[in-house]
């Protein structure tokens, strides 16, 4: 049957174990620690959930914080999936130790759209010839890097969590001279702004963590952040 030989690509997770008051900390004043913590775990299981059944190759998850926490081995009793430590360093160290081991495509656990189309659509992205594939995010970063195999310069001596992470990846790109892919961009879940989009249809799981009470109570916040956040 077409697609059974295609060549593996490797989906690689990177995820922080939900600890209250030391995960989407830009959260909590919305939030709260325990509710911010609650949105982390249930945001691990669906991105888990996504990539296993995007079907493209072997996923890994690389667990940070607490790597024997209680959310990672029940999903790896629950899934096909292999645990990994995260690596030391800052995030460009994490996620280049996590491209070791061939084609890869590296998410992280942020971006509720991501479905597994996108992940296929990455993988096929590079079987097709390109040494590299990208979906940008809107706030000017990404969502998903996957590589043919590692490029330590898109990772070495980056500046994280800033607008300009997108632009300069590119920039990275094209001075190594790597034929690279990208795809459409996708919103992820980082700043109280970005809550409201779980309003919409088809993150019923996401808000139902979150307990009617909080919900409830946030309603107005919620909708007017993403009023705002698409606004002008």
């Amino acid at each position: 049957m077409p697609g059974e030989t295609s060549e593996p690509v490797g989906i690689a997770i990177l995820a922080k174990a939900p600890l209250p008051g030391l995960v989407k900390t830009r959260l909590v004043p919305l939030l709260g620690p325990q509710g911010a913590a609650r949105l982390q775990r249930a945001l691990v299981v669906r991105t888990v959930e996504t990539a296993c059944r995007a079907g493209t190759g072997p996923v890994t998850l690389w667990t940070g914080l607490d790597p024997d926490h209680e959310v990672f081995t029940a999903l790896a009793s629950q899934f096909d999936l292999r645990l990994a430590r995260q690596h030391d360093g800052d995030l460009g160290a994490r996620m280049l130790a996590a491209i070791a081991a061939g084609p890869t495509l590296v998410i992280g656990n942020d971006c509720p759209p991501l479905t597994p189309h996108h992940l296929r659509e990455a993988a096929a992205a590079l079987r097709d010839d390109n040494d590299a594939v990208i979906i940008p995010a809107e706030d000017g970063g990404y969502v998903l890097i996957g590589l043919r195999q590692p490029q330590p310069a898109l990772f070495c001596a980056m500046r994280w969590s800033v607008p300009t992470v997108l632009a300069e990846t590119r920039r990275r790109m094209a001075q190594c001279g790597l034929r690279a892919r990208e795809l459409a961009a996708l919103w992820d879940v980082d700043v109280p702004e970005d809550l409201g989009r779980l309003l919409q249809p088809g993150f019923e799981d996401l808000l139902a963590t979150l307990g009617a009470h909080l919900i409830n109570r946030n309603a107005g916040a919620f909708e007017s952040r993403f009023a705002f956040s698409h606004s002008g």
